[in-house]
């Protein structure tokens, strides 16, 4: 089976399937991210108490931490949630927005990626690379630079710490070690909207919901969003308010066909 009958047949069964997906995620994207995941055809829950975290994981098909708007007892919280989707089996998906810009959001990952096996980090370049010790210039949560390109980057974060990197940009690339993924879907209209990297994590943690290999989820999830985005463009040319919601709408409307035909990844070691 080729790739791009992996994602379809994956979309597939998320819309079948409808997994519930657990987010723990900043107060900026909260509505964004619930949307987003349920016009995929997932469920979206979003439950950060301490007093609820674990008891809701475990009706969770994944969960996905997001450290957008951190707060310590949100970060004791994740952690709670994540050795729980742990023991449940179920992959945790990291989103270390900010992570170089101040040690409390730096040291909040390194933490969380210490305690929680974590499946897959979805990041930009510069919060990749600082969390795989390398150069990196971040300013507020945007990336600014990286000394090194995405493709070595996330091969290094992925060497050093087993867990598939998934950076996004112009062109996205996932690699786990083993296998890199540059996915060229996608358009520029997606920067120009607050919330698209944290929607990509719920979009990439519903494919892990019903895919155990955490390469192919990721890969899936961000082919599927990128050809969201283009959809979206077509509809609302240099309108960010207008591509916002038509956002929603091509998530809605993508079917498994628009997968095999527009997929545009290279697969490296595969």
């Amino acid at each position: 089976m080729n790739l791009p009958d992996i994602i379809a047949n994956d979309l597939e069964a998320i819309r079948s399937r409808k997994p519930l997906i657990h987010s723990i995620t900043n107060l900026v994207v909260m509505n964004e991210t619930a949307n987003a995941i349920l016009c995929l055809g997932a469920l979206p829950v979003m439950a950060h108490a301490k007093e609820e975290v674990e008891e809701m994981v475990g009706w969770a098909g994944a969960l996905v931490l997001n450290v957008g708007t951190l707060e310590p007892d949100w970060i004791e919280a994740m952690e709670m949630a994540g050795k729980r989707a742990n023991e449940r089996g179920i992959p945790v998906i990291l989103d270390p927005v900010g992570a170089g810009a101040t040690r409390f959001r730096t040291e909040s990952c390194k933490r969380l990626m210490e305690s929680v096996k974590v499946s897959i980090v979805r990041g930009n370049a510069a919060e990749v690379a600082t969390l795989a010790g390398l150069s990196a210039e971040i300013r507020g949560v945007e990336s600014m630079s990286a000394a090194d390109g995405a493709g070595m980057i996330a091969g290094e974060f992925a060497s050093k710490t087993g867990i598939t990197a998934a950076i996004t940009g112009a062109v996205d690339v996932v690699c786990d070690g083993k296998r890199t993924a540059l996915i060229s879907n996608g358009h520029a209209m997606m920067g120009k909207v607050v919330g698209t990297g944290c929607i990509s994590n719920t979009i990439v943690g519903s494919f892990a919901a019903v895919n155990d290999d955490p390469f192919l989820a990721a890969v899936g999830g961000l082919t599927t969003f990128g050809i969201a985005g283009e959809t979206a463009a077509k509809a609302a040319p240099e309108k960010p308010g207008t591509f916002h919601v038509e956002l929603y709408n091509a998530l809605y409307a993508v079917r498994p066909a628009d997968i095999r035909a527009n997929a545009k990844v290279e697969i490296q070691g595969l």
